[in-house]
């Protein structure tokens, strides 16, 4: 599918089209997320904000991989560089932490390109360092 004046379509950083299942994993995500920072607030280690949060969405019902590999596909050549993506949550999202003082392009960049790299269309983009939780979520959709 093309975007405007025949380019293909970027990133979505909103609502996109995923199943309804993928959609209620993502509300779930959102609901835990909101959870673990009202509990604990901002200044911790993203560490800690990712273990409670696993936690979480265990409770939820929820399968969560964390640190996963991720080798790198070029050509014929599979580079284990030691990637890792934060999070893999019921199989279907990408979930990357992050602790700093404002995410900054490369962060999303960074999504993107597990998202890419993976078979996995929905990412969010978690800053734990934000005084509501809501100003933290960026969501991207392939």
């Amino acid at each position: 599918m093309e975007g405007k004046q025949g380019k293909p379509p970027r990133h979505q950083e909103h609502q996109g089209a995923v199943s309804k299942e993928v959609e209620r994993v993502a509300t779930v995500i959102v609901d835990c997320a909101i959870r673990v920072h009202r509990e604990l607030g901002p200044g911790l280690l993203e560490s800690a904000y990712q273990r409670c949060l696993e936690y979480e969405l265990r409770a939820a019902g929820l399968t969560v991989h964390c640190e996963v590999p991720m080798p790198i596909a070029y050509r014929d050549l599979l580079i284990d560089a030691g990637y890792r993506i934060d999070m893999i949550v019921h199989d279907c999202v990408i979930v990357e932490n992050k602790a700093v003082a404002q995410t900054a392009p490369v962060h999303t960049a960074q999504l993107l390109t597990h998202l890419k790299l993976s078979r996995y269309r929905l990412g969010f983009l978690l800053n734990w360092n934000v005084t509501l939780m809501k100003h933290g979520i960026k969501r991207l959709v392939l």
